[in-house]
């Protein structure tokens, strides 16, 4: 079943945020100071490009003041954007019956794409200790 979320999330929509997730994430690569916001972006775009079976996790402890001070900075240069994205594909792909959880699927993303750091992408069936889930997929 993930296998086929997957290929239909692909064709609606998938490969488009995830060429969005690059694009930001190879702007940032260009400034030495913003490597970590293109790598963090890089990392949501192979999870933009096949959902379905991963999982995003945070540590219980938290993340540090660096992981929120990055984030801010992630939100008003490329999170809102991206947001936006998800909310226009997700509006997309609940026209038809089929693509109603990719939708719901879509939108469960968009506070990962909101505040990337601090949080690690895993596969569903494998959580490490000490961490918790944030979007299941």
């Amino acid at each position: 079943m993930k296998l086929l979320l997957n290929i239909l999330w692909l064709i609606t929509g998938g490969i488009w945020l995830a060429l969005g997730y690059w694009l930001f994430g190879l702007i940032a690569c260009l400034f030495i100071v913003t490597i970590p916001a293109g790598v963090a972006s890089f990392r949501m775009a192979s999870y933009a490009l096949w959902p379905f079976g991963r999982t995003v996790v945070q540590p219980v402890n938290g993340s540090g003041a660096m992981s929120g001070v990055s984030n801010v900075i992630w939100f008003v240069v490329a999170g809102m954007w991206l947001a936006l994205g998800h909310v226009s594909t997700a509006i997309a792909q609940a026209v038809t019956i089929v693509g109603i959880p990719l939708a719901i699927a879509n939108l469960k993303l968009i506070p990962v794409t909101c505040f990337p750091f601090g949080k690690t992408i895993v596969d569903s069936d494998a959580i490490p200790f000490g961490y918790r889930p944030m979007v299941t997929m």
